[in-house]
């Protein structure tokens, strides 16, 4: 995207994002050696945390070369508007939500889903809006 004239925006809050999934799957490795495998509870979010998965590889199968982990825009790329983003504006952020409870709780994680839920609704709040001011000024 660089190549392309690509300007990088919302900088500030990267590093946070780096540490805080970074965290997230170091705590969900430590907490579930804690917990009990419960299958009631672990099959089930097995299976949303791979549906999140094939989600998130739709999102960059859908974004090819425009995609990347930090907000980068080249002037003259036109906004996706196919795939996944024909009925979510931020698609991958579902991805990450529903994997930041499934993936802990596949393993009885909950205090790592619950954790980490709250702290990447607050990251999102912020990300969502230096991606969309970003997009706006293209």
């Amino acid at each position: 995207m660089f190549e392309r004239g690509g300007r990088e925006y919302g900088q500030g809050h990267y590093p946070f994002m780096v540490v805080l999934h970074t965290g997230f799957l170091a705590a969900c490795i430590v907490e579930a050696f804690h917990r009990p495998f419960l299958p009631w509870l672990g099959w089930p979010m097995l299976v949303l945390a791979v549906a999140a998965q094939g989600l998130r590889w739709w999102c960059i199968r859908t974004l090819g070369p425009q995609w990347n982990t930090k907000i980068i825009v080249a002037p003259g790329m036109p906004l996706v508007t196919g795939g996944p983003y024909r009925w979510f504006r931020h698609p991958n952020y579902v991805a990450v939500v529903v994997e930041g409870f499934a993936l802990p709780l596949i393993h009885t994680a909950w205090l790592t889903a619950l954790v980490f839920t709250v702290l990447n609704a607050a990251l999102l709040t912020v990300r969502i809006r230096a991606e969309d001011a970003a997009l706006q000024s293209a």
